[in-house]
């Protein structure tokens, strides 16, 4: 199969791949396509590029690679990420929509159904009327999935958690005040979940720009899983050492 009908099978099948064009050095021009799970289609890039496929499939982003001289042009092609808030709160209708904005795919989940309906989320693309663990297992979140919980309540809160963890989400949140944090922090440890683990949720999840309203929370809570997708420390730019953009096109 040619590269081309390939690439037009991945729109299709919604794969995830990373194209790899020689841009300078040698085998300028030569390409080569790897699809996550192993498939590869063409040849001639440096195999010190290819071998960055892992840490480029799980960024979502183009970027420049230089490898053995040469330098790589990695274009990332797959399905939008998701972003899966459980809690059918008012600020799940503003994460939803914000994350449309983002051209995401935005699902809620709750168990309580009389909460979870099109009229009170609209901006939703799914929504699903489970317990926390039956909602994380219809998602399978993957390592282009983020994981917001809002209820505030324990019941829902910690098997949610419990639940996000296992999975290879790169962004996982929490919702609550610093006590309710701490406080969910030893009943988690309590219920076996480690210190390494405990590291991977942010809570209280969301940047420190003073949000207020809902739509300002749901926006802090975004900025942040956009800077942990990017692997940014989510300051002012002015004091940012690195490129203002996070990859070059």
């Amino acid at each position: 199969m040619t590269l081309v009908a390939r690439l037009r099978e991945l729109l299709e099948s919604g794969d995830r791949a990373v194209l790899f064009t020689v841009v300078e050095g040698e085998g300028l021009g030569s390409k080569v396509l790897v699809i996550e799970g192993g498939d590869t289609v063409g040849e001639g890039v440096p195999a010190a590029a290819l071998e960055q496929f892992d840490e480029l499939v799980r960024r979502g982003r183009n970027g420049i690679v230089q490898a053995d001289g040469a330098k790589v042009f990695a274009e990332w092609y797959g399905p939008p990420p998701r972003l899966l808030v459980y809690g059918a709160v008012d600020t799940a209708e503003a994460l939803a929509q914000a994350a449309k904005l983002l051209g995401w795919t935005a699902i809620v989940a709750d168990a309580r159904a009389t909460f979870l309906t099109p009229e009170r989320i609209p901006s939703a693309d799914q929504l699903i009327a489970k317990w926390p663990e039956d909602a994380i297992v219809e998602v399978a979140p993957d390592h282009q999935t983020a994981i917001v919980v809002l209820t505030h309540d324990d019941k829902f809160d910690e098997p949610a958690l419990i639940a996000a963890l296992d999975t290879e989400a790169f962004y996982i949140g929490a919702l609550g005040s610093r006590r309710n944090q701490e406080r969910r922090r030893e009943r988690l440890l309590e219920a076996g979940v480690t210190e390494e683990q405990l590291a991977r949720i942010s809570g209280p999840c969301g940047l420190d720009i003073g949000a207020d309203t809902q739509a300002e929370t749901a926006l802090s809570i975004l900025g942040e899983i956009l800077a942990v997708r990017a692997q940014r420390p989510g300051g002012p730019l002015r004091e940012a050492k690195q490129r203002i953009h996070a990859e070059v096109a």
